[in-house]
C-alpha cells in the first residue's frame, strides 16, 4: 500500500499493465519524452521504448483512428487526448467507429481500448482547456464512460476498463490530479464498472455527484453538519440505477451536483430517471447544482464551478420545502 495522488496512481497502473502484457501500447501527443502535459505517462517511454509509448502528431482524429485499428487487430491501446476539449475533432471516429464496430460486425470485431483524457476545470485554462463533455459520450451506445474521484478508484477503474474488452472513455478530473492523496494497493485490484459508491451515510438528503465535485460536496456537507448521503457514480454509462433508487427512497430529497453545463447534463437524465421510477418517494423537487450554460471563463472559474455557497443554498431550499 502506497500513498499516491491521482497522477501517480494512473502512472503506476499504466506501468503495471505494460509490464504484464506486451500488447498494451500507449499513444498520444507529447506522452513519450515529455510524459504528457500532466506527467501521467512520465518515464514510461524510457522504460518501454518509443514503439510502445508513441508520440503522435497533433491530430486527435488520427490518434483515435490509429487506436481503433490497433484494437481490432489484437492490440490493447490506451490513447490519450491531451485535453478533453480537443477530442471533438475525433468525434466521428469515436461515435461512428469506436462505439459501433462490435454492433455493425455482429460481434466479429471488438475494440478493446481505453481513451483517456483530462477534463473539467481546475487550472484556469479557460474555454478551450476546461470543458466537461461527458454527456456527449454517455449519449452514445457502445461506449462505457468512467470518471474517478480519487487515486484508489482511478487505478481500480482503469484496470477494470482494460479487462472490459470494449471501448472506454476514461475521464480524469484534472482538478484532482494532485489535490487528493490516499492509500493505493501496490498490486492488482479492480473497481467494478457500473457500480456507484456510497461515500457518506445520511438520512435527510441524497446528493448524487461524480468526478471533481465529490470532494467539494463532501467537504461542504461535513463543514455545515448536513445529514446528507453522498453517492459517487464513478461510472456514467452504464449508470448504477439501483444505487440511485436506494438513496432516493431512503431520504426522499435529492440533489445532483456536476460542473458540466446544466442543460442536458447528467443531472437532467438522473432527474428524469428518478421522476419515472421513484416520484412517490420524493418529499420535494429534484434540484441541480451545475455549471452555467456558458463557455468556461478564464477569470471567473471559481464562480462557474459549483461551490459551498451554491450547494448549501440548494440544501436549505430542499430541507425547508413544504
Amino acid at each position: 500500500m502506497t500513498e499516491m495522488n491521482m497522477v501517480q496512481a494512473l502512472n503506476s497502473t499504466l506501468d503495471l499493465l505494460m509490464s504484464k502484457d506486451s500488447s498494451v501500447v500507449l499513444l498520444g501527443e507529447d506522452i513519450g519524452k515529455d510524459g504528457g502535459v500532466f506527467r501521467v505517462t512520465d518515464g514510461l517511454q524510457a522504460k518501454y521504448g518509443p514503439e510502445r509509448v508513441i508520440d503522435t502528431p497533433l491530430v486527435e482524429l488520427g490518434i483515435v483512428g490509429m487506436a481503433i485499428g490497433m484494437a481490432v487487430n489484437g492490440m490493447k491501446p490506451i490513447a490519450e487526448i491531451q485535453f478533453q476539449d480537443f477530442i471533438y475533432t475525433a468525434m466521428d471516429q469515436i461515435i461512428n467507429q469506436m462505439a459501433k464496430i462490435r454492433y455493425r460486425s455482429g460481434g466479429d470485431y471488438t475494440v478493446p481500448m481505453v481513451l483517456r483524457t483530462p477534463y473539467g476545470g481546475g487550472i484556469k485554462g479557460g474555454l478551450y482547456h476546461s470543458q466537461s463533455g461527458e454527456t456527449y459520450f454517455a449519449h452514445t451506445a457502445g461506449l462505457t464512460v468512467v470518471t474517478p474521484s480519487n487515486p484508489y478508484d482511478a487505478k481500480g477503474l482503469l484496470l477494470s476498463s482494460m479487462q472490459l474488452g470494449d471501448p472506454v472513455i476514461f475521464l480524469e478530473p484534472k482538478r484532482l490530479y494532485r489535490s487528493i492523496k490516499n492509500d493505493v494497493p501496490d498490486g492488482e485490484y479492480t473497481v467494478p464498472i457500473g457500480e456507484a459508491k456510497k461515500i457518506r451515510e445520511g438520512n435527510s438528503i441524497s446528493i448524487i455527484t461524480y468526478g471533481s465535485m465529490v470532494p467539494t460536496v463532501l467537504s461542504t456537507v461535513e463543514k455545515n453538519n448536513v445529514d446528507a448521503e453522498i453517492i459517487d457514480l464513478r461510472t456514467l454509462l452504464p449508470m448504477d440505477l439501483n444505487a440511485i433508487m436506494d438513496t432516493v427512497k431512503k431520504t426522499g430529497r435529492v440533489m445532483i451536483v456536476h460542473e458540466a453545463p446544466r442543460t442536458l447534463g447528467m443531472g437532467a437524465e438522473i432527474s428524469a430517471i428518478i421522476s419515472e421510477r421513484a416520484i412517490d418517494s420524493l418529499l420535494g423537487p429534484i434540484l441541480r447544482v451545475t455549471g452555467p450554460d456558458s463557455p468556461f471563463p478564464y477569470r471567473m472559474e471559481d464562480y462557474y464551478l459549483p461551490n459551498e455557497k451554491r450547494i448549501m443554498k440548494a440544501v436549505n431550499k430542499l430541507m425547508t420545502f413544504g
